[in-house]
């Protein structure tokens, strides 16, 4: 029964994190479709996925290939959570050319461009590793937000 009401708080919360893409207008005779303006970011799946002890996520601010105002800056967060949603950690950027490699993904001020974050499979004190299982990790720019699973595993070879 736990696990019922586990999973039903993961389908609510996910739910309400989930973009709505198509909305239908009936106007007169024809049906008027029309998307909402896609969100200013594309989120990759993390990998390796099932990953041990550290994993790394993809990401893409803006669209790289239309990006016409070199100056515009998003403001970028990403987070960890666990299945009963509580903040597991914050990635930092791992770019290699970026100077801001090792920053945590908070409250960051990034350009058009791709990024990868890096999580190290701590949780938020950076002392403890973090238990076998699923995690959720959210990226949030500009007040939107995406969310994608991964799975941990403690397991060794």
């Amino acid at each position: 029964m736990k696990h019922r009401w586990a999973a039903l708080g993961v389908v609510l919360a996910l739910s309400a994190l989930m973009p709505h893409t198509v909305v239908a207008q009936s106007v007169g005779d024809s049906t008027i479709s029309q998307s909402l303006k896609a969100p200013p970011f594309v989120l990759g799946q993390n990998y390796p996925n099932p990953f041990s002890p550290e994993t790394r996520i993809p990401f893409t601010v803006g669209d790289p290939a239309n990006c016409t105002d070199h100056g515009k800056t998003y403001r970028v967060t990403m987070k960890i959570f666990n299945l009963l949603a509580q903040l597991v950690a914050v990635p930092v950027l791992k770019s290699g050319d970026e100077p801001r490699d090792g920053e945590r993904v908070e409250n960051l001020n990034l350009t058009c461009k791709p990024y990868t974050a890096y999580w190290d499979g701590k949780d938020s004190t950076g002392k403890r590793a973090v238990g076998s299982g699923v995690y959720l990790y959210k990226l949030e720019v500009d007040g939107k937000a995406v969310v994608k699973k991964m799975i941990h595993s403690n397991a060794t070879k």
